[in-house]
């Protein structure tokens, strides 16, 4: 198939210099081609089990669990067809996610929620990298970017997450950035960009503790920026490691870096990828308990009794994609070590631990993630965002092997 990057959309596409060991890489072509052939299998069965006017979300309890287009994850399903397409070149993946696209599209001009990134970057961003369409796919983009901005608060310098608490703020918002440096390459207007890196620069002053673990949530006072509380919304306790929050600030501030070269950023994410990977909680398998502190739980904890050992299999597909993106900025010794870490995630990912047998599952490829414990939503099960950045981590890897 033709790939049509173009000047303005370049959602990560890896360039590996020569100096870039090919001996580190010891996954095979095979391997990677026969998880992502599956992968399209079992996507052929979601799409059965999905109405047509919603999106995936999760299968719990022998029943598939389906959403409309202002649920955060509204972006993932038609991403992850728009991912396999550019692999396979099959003309019914595009076909399936364009007729998702069109219920997604209204969602340009919700202005309640900064996941915007997620619902429209993720699949219109991908669209228009993969199409070059800019006459289909600029306005909503646009549109969206615009609708992001505008909960961006120049007194806090951040993006407001949630409704309600104070002025909250989520680590997961890092996650939202890529597609405000995106907006700023497609319009030419610095504002998107501007906005991206003063979010990003305060999220890396308030949310990071010394030993580079993020706190889930700060919440903030919008009329003076002063930090009114440090929480957890999803994790075990207020100073817990909540595992995917750490995937996201770690791919949030390796794509950072990627869009302006800052070497902050690079530092920083380096830093996250050594907690993450050194933390003495992480299992020998790569995929990370739902919460760094969840083992070490104690009696006291509404979560001791039942959810120590749960794991969140979301969060190893997240590190991985980053990590792969990661050892492409850093020297021989440290590439290494961020390929050898996603390719043990992949693996385990990919082994029969954590991926459903084709036509079971719901037609989701991933199980065993976790949405959130405190609120008793989502809890070992399948996700659709651990399935589009497992399915994202493959292609990377397929593209440092083709490199």
């Amino acid at each position: 198939m033709k790939n049509r990057l173009n000047g303005y959309m370049l959602l990560f596409c890896v360039t590996v210099s020569v100096s870039v060991a090919k001996a580190q890489y010891t996954l095979k072509k095979d391997f990677i081609e026969k998880n992502l052939n599956e992968a399209i299998k079992q996507i052929d069965y979601l799409g059965s089990n999905t109405p047509s006017e919603k999106l995936p979300r999760t299968y719990e309890a022998g029943k598939s669990i389906s959403s409309g287009t202002g649920w955060w994850t509204s972006g993932f399903y038609p991403g992850t067809l728009l991912y396999l397409y550019e692999y396979s070149g099959n003309e019914e993946l595009l076909n399936r996610a364009k007729q998702k696209l069109k219920l997604l599209e209204k969602e340009k001009n919700n202005t309640t929620t900064h996941d915007l990134g997620f619902m429209l970057y993720c699949s219109f961003g991908n669209i228009l990298r993969l199409t070059g369409d800019r006459s289909a796919y600029k306005d909503v983009l646009l549109t969206g970017a615009n609708s992001l901005i505008s909960r961006f608060n120049p007194v806090t310098k951040t993006i407001r997450s949630w409704e309600g608490w104070t002025y909250p703020v989520i680590i997961d918002n890092m996650m939202n950035l890529e597609f405000l440096t995106q907006a700023s390459k497609i319009s030419g207007e610095k504002k998107y960009q501007d906005i991206a890196i003063t979010h990003a620069n305060t999220t890396m002053k308030n949310h990071y503790r010394n030993d580079m673990s993020c706190y889930h949530v700060v919440d903030y006072n919008p009329q003076t920026g002063d930090i009114v509380a440090k929480k957890t919304a999803q994790g075990a306790f207020d100073e817990s490691a909540w595992a995917r929050g750490q995937a996201w600030g770690l791919y949030g501030y390796t794509m950072m870096y990627r869009e302006t070269k800052r070497k902050e950023y690079l530092q920083f994410a380096k830093k996250i990828a050594t907690y993450i990977l050194n933390h003495p909680n992480m299992p020998d398998d790569g995929v990370p308990f739902w919460d760094f502190n969840a083992p070490d739980l104690p009696a006291s904890s509404p979560y001791a009794s039942q959810y120590k050992q749960y794991r969140d299999a979301s969060a190893a597909a997240i590190i991985a994609s980053a990590l792969l993106e990661l050892s492409t900025y850093v020297k021989n010794t440290k590439a290494k070590e961020y390929v050898n870490a996603a390719e043990k995630m992949l693996v385990s990912l990919s082994s029969d631990s954590y991926k459903a047998p084709i036509g079971s599952n719901g037609g989701f490829i991933l199980m065993h993630s976790v949405g959130s414990i405190p609120h008793k939503s989502e809890i070992d099960v399948p996700l659709t965002y651990a399935d589009y950045y497992y399915v994202e981590a493959l292609l990377r890897y397929r593209n440092l092997l083709r490199n």
